[in-house]
């Protein structure tokens, strides 16, 4: 299936596939089934070299290139996706392990970014003021940043890049892109169509990529002066020493980290539209979503049976092969991550919540992937758990009752996360505090929708130690062009501001 998918993506001869076990290769393991899917060679430091050398100068470029031409470079990208939106999908689920629902909703993300960024190239906005000086104009303009560094996650594989490539695409901006090494695949094909779109408009180059260690590649890239902007998205530890290094020679950073994202269920919630919205909250990409539900905050009055539905909703979930119809829940990446979810489950336990379901390793006919169960763990009131302040990325929910909304709000409010939050209720006064500079602290608030599945339109990110990044839509393509002020004097006169005379 991989080498058919690979053809028809114009990938299977590519360079970088080997033999899985080969030398200097990563090998990528297929989660559902834990064997090798195929070895990929990774980057040397003299690989690097190329791949930012060539952006640089395609960067030189594609800048003078005007940006509603270079809207239409991103129009037939998004056409080509569409071509390959189910092979793209499938093989998000080949490598992931995400359901193919979700695979093909991830391509369609990126189909979507491309259609955004379209419409964005003919409006780069900037500003006129006025002048306090007589026949003297003030105006802001944007200009390209130049090459942009993209680090991106296991998780979503395809979207997060294209949020990141389409934008800067637009802005005027080439593009280096360093993919997890658990999901080289979708990286190589990902980027070799938009290459091919690049090549075939007349510029080579925009659209790069390098695969390889942190140490080889992630470190060079976040400490390369050529690269004035590293969008990466990942752990808080790794943000931590990303936005370090790029700090100590002033470059910026778009840092998309850590979830550890609450809804909050008041006495008046609709239960018919809060469970499913919370049950594919926690347990859609198996929990490995950076705003999957990972707490349930329940008024007191209405826990118990919120709990009952929850817990009823969780024993009809489908696990198994991902790319079979009526699967809803896949793997974990690796085993490493379900080492993560049983040691937190026991951790829970000896803080004294209470198993309501799931809590081990999940055992499907037929295949020997990291698969675990989908797992609600109860906390006794009063008591916050210490392990649910830290993000496991696994299918657990932690509950938790409270008895005022200020108090849920609290709690909420209570990590050192800030990425997604909701609130479920029929009360106008309670979602208009949640959505209150007092509400919810996150850069993400939803009233009556889960904490997972963003739009494109909106800006897409967190606050505290999710990084403060935002990317997709709204103003974020700010974040990929500099700012320039310019003051055009069209009389004969020298007026200095502030009425300084200088005679």
């Amino acid at each position: 299936m991989l080498h058919a998918l690979l053809e028809r993506l114009g990938v299977a001869g590519d360079a970088r596939l080997v033999a899985p076990g080969s030398p200097g290769a990563v090998t990528v393991i297929n989660p559902t089934t834990g064997e090798p899917l195929a070895g990929v060679r990774l980057d040397d430091e003299a690989a690097y070299e190329r791949a930012v050398a060539r952006a640089d100068e395609a960067f030189a470029a594609w800048r003078r290139v005007p940006a509603p031409e270079r809207g239409q470079l991103v129009r037939a990208l998004g056409d080509e996706y569409r071509k390959h939106k189910d092979d793209l999908g499938s093989l998000v689920s080949l490598e992931v392990g995400k359901i193919l629902q979700e695979g093909l909703g991830e391509v369609q993300e990126t189909i979507d970014i491309a259609d955004f960024a379209v419409g964005l190239s003919r409006q780069l906005y900037g500003l006129t003021m006025p002048s306090e000086r007589a026949s003297h104009r003030l105006m802001e303009q944007w200009h390209p940043l130049g090459p942009i560094g993209v680090i991106s996650a296991f998780n979503f594989p395809n979207a997060v890049w294209a949020w990141n490539a389409m934008l800067a695409a637009v802005c005027g901006d080439t593009v280096v892109w360093k993919p997890s090494l658990l999901a080289p695949l979708t990286a190589i094909a990902t980027n070799a169509i938009a290459e091919r779109v690049a090549r075939a408009h007349g510029h080579p180059g925009v659209f790069g990529l390098t695969i390889g260690a942190d140490d080889v590649v992630g470190a060079r890239m976040t400490a390369d002066h050529r690269l004035p902007l590293i969008s990466a998205t990942g752990s808080c530890r790794m943000g931590r020493l990303v936005g370090a290094s790029v700090a100590q020679r002033f470059g910026r950073c778009l840092l998309e980290l850590g979830g550890n994202n609450a809804a909050i269920v008041d006495q008046s919630a609709d239960l018919n539209l809060a469970i499913p919205a919370i049950v594919f909250a926690a347990v859609g990409t198996a929990g490995q979503r950076c705003t999957t539900t990972r707490r349930l905050i329940v008024h007191e009055s209405i826990a118990d049976e919120v709990c009952t539905r929850l817990v009823a909703a969780y024993k009809t979930i489908r696990l198994g092969d991902p790319l079979k119809d009526g699967t809803l829940v896949g793997p974990l990446i690796n085993g490493r991550a379900v080492e993560g979810f049983l040691a937190a489950v026991q951790a829970a336990k000896a803080q004294g919540a209470t198993l309501l379901v799931g809590g081990g390793k999940a055992e499907v006919p037929g295949l020997k992937g990291n698969f675990v169960q989908p797992t609600i763990l109860r906390a006794p009131a009063g008591n916050q758990l210490p392990i649910a302040r830290e993000e496991t990325f696994a299918p657990i929910l932690y509950v938790f009752t409270f008895k005022t909304l200020d108090q849920a709000i609290t709690m909420q409010n209570g990590v050192a996360q800030g990425l997604s939050s909701s609130i479920f209720t029929d009360s106008v006064r309670a979602a208009e505090t949640f959505l209150s500079p007092w509400g919810s602290d996150c850069g993400i608030a939803n009233v009556n929708a889960g904490t997972s599945g963003a739009e494109i339109g909106g800006a897409f990110g967190g606050e505290k130690e999710t990084g403060g990044g935002r990317e997709s839509g709204s103003d974020s393509w700010k974040a990929y062009m500099r700012r320039q002020t310019n003051t055009i004097n069209f009389g004969s006169e020298l007026k200095l501001a502030q009425g300084i005379r200088f005679d």
